[in-house]
């Protein structure tokens, strides 16, 4: 108890942006497929931390400090706040490529796949500002073994956070009949509110050029959002049907 306790005392807004996703989440989707969406997207963040901390693969190899060891919640090496977190963001990433794909009857993986992508999209942020957490009240949480080309975050990483978020939501697919949600936007907004978030953060620490860049990013993001979502609607393929009903 002391140890969960520690874990929201040192990372409130991860819990803050957890309760949006369970809200949101909940008016979208329902609780039994939210709890669907977490068991699908929690263990493969789960695995690929645990293997990336070890083997490299698919982040890139990097190292915990360990430095909250006894103050908050660990598994193995690993904060478990942060596989955690891959819950709403890839929540938010795959709400997001719905409202693009709205009335397309795009394959499943192909909604995977731009949920991945788009939850990329987020770490081109939130990576380079988690490797310079001494600098704000994250705390020196973890580091690369070689610092990365950008802004010290290798290359490896961004596509692993595509594959990890491809693979999350496409689990999630696999085991419901229907994707489709009641409420789209809620998620939309959780998915800005952490890009805010951590913009914000990063113009904090003086971080001006990783925020212009992240920033037009995700006005280029934003913009091929919009353009497709407002583009009339081209039947892809039928979607396959899940394993599982929920």
């Amino acid at each position: 108890m002391d140890l969960l306790v520690g874990t929201f005392v040192l990372r409130p807004y991860v819990f803050a942006f957890l309760a949006v996703f369970i809200a949101a989440g909940v008016a979208d989707l329902g609780w039994r497929r939210t709890l669907a969406f977490t068991a699908s997207v929690w263990p493969v963040a789960l695995v690929a931390e645990l293997s990336s901390t070890r083997t490299g693969f698919p982040f890139g190899f990097y190292q915990y400090t360990g430095l909250t060891v006894g103050r908050e919640l660990f598994i193995a090496d690993v904060p478990f706040i942060d596989s955690l977190s891959f819950v709403f963001l890839a929540y938010a990433a795959f709400c997001l490529a719905r409202a693009a794909l709205a009335g397309r009857a795009a394959p499943r993986w192909v909604m995977a796949v731009a949920s991945g992508g788009l939850m990329m999209a987020l770490d081109v942020v939130i990576d380079p500002l988690a490797v310079r957490g001494d600098r704000w009240f994250l705390g020196p949480m973890f580091a690369y073994a070689t610092p990365g080309l950008y802004f010290g975050v290798p290359l490896s990483n961004f596509a692993g956070w595509v594959i990890v978020g491809a693979a999350g939501v496409g689990v999630y697919l696999a085991v419901i009949s229907d994707d489709s949600g009641r409420r789209v936007w809620p998620g939309v907004a959780l998915y800005y509110a952490v890009l805010g978030f951590n913009l914000t953060m990063t113009v904090e620490i003086g971080e001006l050029l990783l925020a212009a860049i992240g920033a037009t990013i995700h006005l280029v993001v934003a913009l091929s959002v919009w353009s497709i979502h407002r583009k009339p609607g081209a039947e892809l393929r039928p979607q396959s049907r899940g394993i599982q009903r929920l």
